[in-house]
């Protein structure tokens, strides 16, 4: 049985037409009308789907720290957006979808630009089509422009009716 698209399944839908860097221009963007904060930060939709996302982000001026790598906080970010992304894939359009808590560790000094891939497996993406409420630990592993992964994250995000009874 087909789970039922969501709104933003049914949104990314629409720009299946559109070749490769545009449409992750256009996916960017229209991610962005649900979460202004993303284009403040300038991440870049690589690819999406309801089972893994890829977000990036370049080492530029305005997200750099003081030694002139990616921020701290941009680097969670980061992580954060592809694993909320990727859930919000599948969360249905009667529930609201919140992040109940992110562990970030530092490991080491990161190297240029950054990508993150989060991923569900078929019996997380089927439990939130399935249950009124629940949560979710989302995988994601971060990686810098040297491969390595300069962090290391837990992300669990949860899942409730938007009507309250």
């Amino acid at each position: 049985m087909e789970q039922q698209k969501n709104s933003m399944c049914r949104m990314v839908d629409k720009t299946a037409a559109l070749p490769g860097g545009l449409r992750s221009w256009a996916i960017t963007k229209l991610f962005g009308n649900f979460v202004p904060f993303l284009g403040t930060a300038g991440l870049r939709f690589d690819e999406v789907s309801r089972e893994r996302m890829v977000v990036s982000i370049r080492n530029r001026k305005k997200v750099q720290n003081h030694i002139k790598g990616l921020h701290a906080v941009a680097m969670a970010l980061l992580a954060e957006t592809a694993t909320g992304f990727v859930v919000g894939m599948n969360v249905p359009d009667d529930k609201l979808m919140l992040l109940k808590s992110m562990k970030v560790e530092y490991l080491k000094r990161a190297q240029g630009d950054m990508k993150a891939v989060a991923t569900l497996d078929r019996a997380q993406v089927g439990r939130m089509a399935t249950e009124d409420k629940g949560d979710v630990l989302v995988a994601v592993v971060v990686t810098d422009e040297s491969g390595e992964s300069p962090i290391r994250c837990e992300m669990v995000w949860a899942w409730v009716p938007k009507k309250r009874n």
